[in-house]
């Protein structure tokens, strides 16, 4: 009698085999171990740099924006929107003083937006939470999360945040090289950049 396991040969009577320790009745199928991932999502390869970026003059050096009244803009490192003092995304800011963006999807749909909201296939709030708008797009192949991502506006800048989705976000500014998104944070926007979910896109103007 042969282990199903490993093929190792087994004694009369044997219950679990010595070689890999698993049942004498064990199957292949009976020691798969179940799949990790989302399962509301269809994983994709990683997405690896483009060639082409849309070759447009704006200005390169990412700005983080300081919340207090009264401060100016500043250089920063990080293309990140603070979240200390100023209002924030899950609250619903109101749309009254925020610019007004274009998202045109590579699905077809177009939507002007103002104030948050969210992307995916069924994007839905978490308990508490407020937003201005959910975006579902379709997605046949289910690349996109159900909730793949949250948008949200300072100071007349326009910002994306990767929400854990399963295959991530990738943002690709005029002149600049893609940048991956860090789930959780908040990455500034520059219009007629493209942002790269899954297997689909939108573009800001």
């Amino acid at each position: 009698m042969k282990c199903q396991i490993c093929g190792a040969m087994l004694p009369t009577g044997a219950m679990f085999c010595g070689e890999c320790g698993s049942s004498s009745t064990a199957t292949p199928l009976t020691r798969k171990r179940p799949d990790p991932r989302p399962s509301d999502t269809t994983v994709i390869a990683p997405l690896l740099p483009r060639p082409t970026v849309i070759s447009v003059p704006v200005e390169t050096t990412p700005r983080e924006v300081d919340p207090r009244p009264g401060a100016h803009h500043r250089h920063a490192g990080p293309s990140e929107v603070p979240d200390g003092d100023g209002p924030r995304a899950s609250q619903g800011v109101p749309p009254t003083t925020a610019a007004g963006f274009v998202l045109q999807f590579s699905t077809g749909e177009t939507v002007s937006v103002r104030g948050t909201g969210l992307i995916g296939r069924r994007p839905m709030p978490q308990p508490g939470e407020t937003f201005d708008q959910l975006l579902a797009i379709a997605d046949v192949g289910m690349s996109v999360s159900k909730t793949h991502l949250e948008f949200g506006q300072h100071d007349g800048e326009f910002w994306v945040s990767d929400r854990f989705s399963g295959n991530g976000t990738v943002l690709r500014r005029p002149n600049e090289a893609p940048v991956r998104c860090e789930p959780g944070r908040r990455y500034m926007v520059a219009r007629r950049s493209r942002v790269e979910i899954a297997d689909q896109f939108f573009t800001v103007n």
